[in-house]
């Protein structure tokens, strides 16, 4: 009768979900809106607080009788956040996070100070990118001095949670990979990238303890009192959002790729070893399964048919009509979605272009399919490297608003010839975390419980939203594909970055 905790503190929301394992069944879910501080700079923070006090909003709406049967909780988080604390546990500046790029300078810095990106990869898996924990540091060193002084623990926004709920400050490895710090081969600190973030400290001081992924601790008896749980509660290790997501939507074991179409794109897969790119073409993350997670993200997917949709007056939500009747290929429209720059491939400086327009073509139905087709595009981009690097798959996993469009997922199924699963539970990190609670309770307990098979028994698929791969449509999408490439070839001749500048 036991039921088990997932909380997803995200950068919009902080959501509750309540997992029954033995009635495999989601019995509640809650969620409470956050707030976002925003600057011209490009930074974006937020105050712990208010996701500690949205934690409490969340349990308040459960019933007692329900919170009464929590066994475990598990906590996702916002991946590169950076939350400073001193020696008594107290917070000292608001938390900034991922979408944070008021630290480019920064990155720069430690990066120079290494010895360039591909010295980065070398000794740590992973080049310093805009939003990643570690520029946060020296950024804080230069704007902030009070803190930088005070500072005894640096922490991840889900590692605060886990602070706040136990008392113990710890923090994980995949969350670990996405602060620039941790080397993802060894899963040790890189000492190198340490010295390079700053050298007038030792920051191994300032970095809490890494604990294995089925790690648990007990909830503090203070906090189990306030949120009306029992004072037995293990608090799980946890991970970030995109680690918990794999779990979620049962990415744990080789052969499954989870794809996310949301307002950035992801790609993310498991692997039984340390997948590291010279070109640093993927994210290097590690798992938080005890394994490791290769993640690609661009920065341009419903971005791109939501401004088509805005550009016509319609609402996304009709787009599957107004593409109606549309063929592969958008009878020749080819769009590169790059609104926002691009992370993957990495053009930043790229802008949006729409190529092979003619009198009969230029119709909202096509520039709608062009804009479709061109964010999946960048994404089958992303997945050729990872293909390119070994990896094979047998399906996808496709979660994220784009999900809820037929004509999308068939898209995703023809262009990458796999079939397509959605799974039933929406809200794929929290219930991934509910799951690592469950798995480590299990260990807890000495029941030896393994994830795979947890993940094959609790995550369903929604059969009536699967699709299979239409051969027609996959021999058509090969071509126009190609042309793609093409264009993409020229936004790099148009936009080139900033390394490319300066060669």
């Amino acid at each position: 009768m036991s039921l088990f905790v997932g909380l997803d503190v995200g950068t919009q929301s902080v959501k509750l979900v309540a997992y029954d394992p033995a009635r495999r069944e989601v019995v509640a879910t809650h969620g409470v809106a956050l707030e976002l501080l925003s600057g011209d700079d490009g930074s974006r923070e937020q105050h712990p607080q208010w996701w500690t006090d949205a934690i409490r909003t969340c349990f308040s709406r459960m019933e007692p009788a329900q919170r009464a049967r929590v066994a475990a909780i598990g906590v996702s988080g916002q991946q590169h956040g950076f939350v400073p604390v001193d020696a008594a546990g107290n917070v000292l500046a608001p938390a900034k996070l991922w979408c944070d790029t008021s630290t480019q300078r920064e990155c720069d810095e430690i990066m120079s100070a290494v010895g360039g990106a591909a010295r980065c990869v070398e000794v740590a898996g992973n080049p310093i990118l805009a939003g990643y924990t570690a520029s946060k540091l020296p950024w804080t060193r230069r704007h902030r001095g009070d803190a930088y002084a005070k500072l005894a623990t640096i922490l991840l926004p889900h590692d605060y949670v886990n602070f706040w709920l136990t008392g113990e400050r710890y923090m994980e490895y995949g969350d670990a990979s996405g602060t620039g710090w941790l080397d993802v081969r060894t899963r040790q600190w890189s000492a190198p990238m340490l010295a390079a973030t700053d050298g007038d400290r030792d920051l191994a001081q300032c970095l809490p303890s890494l604990v294995e992924a089925d790690a648990s601790f007990r909830i503090a008896p203070a906090i189990a009192d306030e949120l009306g749980l029992p004072h037995d509660v293990l608090v799980s290790a946890g991970g970030g959002d995109n680690m918990m997501a794999a779990i979620g939507t049962g990415n744990v074991e080789a052969g499954v790729l989870s794809m996310s179409l949301g307002t950035s794109g992801t790609l993310f897969a498991y692997a039984d070893h340390a997948v590291v790119d010279d070109g640093a073409r993927w994210a290097a993350f590690c798992s938080s399964t005890g394994g490791w997670l290769p993640l690609i993200c661009t920065m341009n997917c419903t971005v791109a048919t939501e401004a088509v949709a805005r550009l016509f007056g319609f609402s996304s939500r009709d787009g599957d009509t107004v593409m109606a009747g549309t063929t592969p290929g958008a009878s020749g429209l080819v769009m590169l979605p790059f609104l926002n720059g691009e992370r993957t491939p990495d053009l930043p400086n790229a802008r949006g272009g729409l190529f092979g327009m003619d009198p009969v073509n230029l119709t909202r139905a096509n520039v709608y399919r062009a804009a479709m087709e061109g964010a999946t595009y960048s994404l089958k981009n992303g997945y050729d490297s990872l293909v390119d690097a070994g990896l094979r798959f047998t399906s996808i996993r496709l979660t994220g608003g784009g999900s809820h469009s037929l004509a999308w997922r068939q898209m995703v199924a023809d262009m990458f010839d796999l079939p397509v699963d959605v799974p039933q539970q929406a809200e794929g990190a929290a219930f991934g975390a509910a799951l690592q609670a469950l798995w480590a309770h299990g260990r807890a307990k000495g029941e030896g419980a393994d994830i795979a098979a947890l993940a094959r028994e609790h995550v369903s698929v929604d059969a009536s939203l699967a699709v299979q791969p239409d051969a027609a449509a996959a021999d058509a999408y090969r071509q126009h594909y190609r042309r793609f490439l093409r264009h993409l070839e020229a936004a790099r001749q148009l936009y080139p970055n900033q390394e490319s500048t300066a060669h």
